[in-house]
């Protein structure tokens, strides 16, 4: 069985289980948690493709979330679209925003790149709250549309999209990573110079990352606000999400498309466990405190981790 045939099989398998929970799982919060983790595993990954694969590191994850957000409570306002139709705009329009950006800011590097991303994201915040049509400061609320037949509630079936577009990011990901592109993407992170060269279209390439990577995080903010009933700019631009999008993928593993899933699952648990249990405003202490801790102890991740591990068992 070929590579892209198990994936497709483990794919399919994913979005059956997802069904299948959502008709026979009782516990409402269960696909609220769930719903908070596969979102991660879309941002974690996300993420990668630029700042894993390229090595830019992007500080601006809440940026293209929330811009997704709002552009999903754009379409509702105006024209109460559908969520397929929220989704696709969220695609197209952060996207545009990961090109339009990636075009002023990546031929800086380094700690410079990551400056500007941190200043774009201050930037679309300030933008958003002062923008009246999607509530500005005081925020918006958004009226969840009756579930389909198929559903007992709209929590399950917003669970169940973001099972789909969980899958769409890492088979774009894995798409990326086996392909051309991502040995281009990551002559880029180990000498840009070098790469360019040789012939390796480094703007090219990192132009196509920045605006996979934005689109990516655009569509994991466009069912945010169904699935809170509200919207504010200081939870959608929240620090978390920018955080996790960039601490998720370094603590599972950054060279493969597996390690933002991994740290996407374990990490996002984590916290849904330290929020019924402890406090919410420990999330972000928890990240902190597990980043340093892998940097420290593993600096290529859990992935990277495991195959050290493994290598020294069989030089034994």
């Amino acid at each position: 069985m070929g590579r892209w045939t198990k994936f497709i099989v483990g794919a399919v398998a994913v979005l059956v289980v997802a069904l299948l929970l959502a008709r026979l799982v009782s516990n409402e919060y269960f696909f609220f948690a769930g719903y908070v983790v596969l979102q991660f595993v879309v941002l974690a990954t996300a993420w990668n493709i630029l700042g894993g694969y390229a090595g830019y590191v992007n500080f601006g994850s809440g940026a293209f979330f929330a811009v997704g957000a709002y552009t999903a409570v754009a379409l509702i306002k105006a024209f109460a679209a559908p969520l397929l139709l929220q989704l696709a705009a969220a695609v197209l329009v952060s996207g545009l925003m990961g090109l339009a950006i990636g075009a002023m800011t990546l031929r800086l590097r380094g700690i410079f790149f990551s400056i500007a991303t941190v200043a774009i994201a201050v930037i679309c915040e300030t933008a958003v709250l002062n923008w009246g049509f999607v509530g500005g400061a005081r925020g918006a609320t958004v009226l969840q549309p009756p579930a389909p037949a198929l559903f007992a509630s709209y929590a399950r079936l917003l669970f169940v999209v973001m099972s789909l577009l969980a899958v769409l990011a890492v088979a774009l990901a894995r798409y990326i990573e086996i392909s051309w592109i991502g040995r281009g993407l990551r002559a880029i992170r180990d000498n840009e110079e070098a790469a360019e060269s040789v012939g390796v279209p480094t703007l090219k390439l990192k132009l196509f990352a920045a605006t996979a990577s934005g689109a990516l995080m655009g569509m994991a903010g466009a069912p945010f606000p169904l699935y809170m009933s509200f919207i504010e700019p200081t939870s959608a631009f929240s620090l978390n999400y920018a955080v996790s999008a960039l601490a998720m993928p370094i603590i599972g593993g950054t060279a493969s498309w597996a390690g933002p899933v991994i740290g996407a699952v374990l990490l996002g648990s984590a916290q849904q466990i330290v929020t019924v249990t402890l406090s919410s405003e420990l999330n972000v202490l928890v990240l902190g405190v597990l980043l340093v801790a892998f940097v420290v102890a593993a600096p290529d991740g859990i992935l990277g981790l495991v195959r050290r591990l493994l290598g020294k068992a069989g030089a034994k």
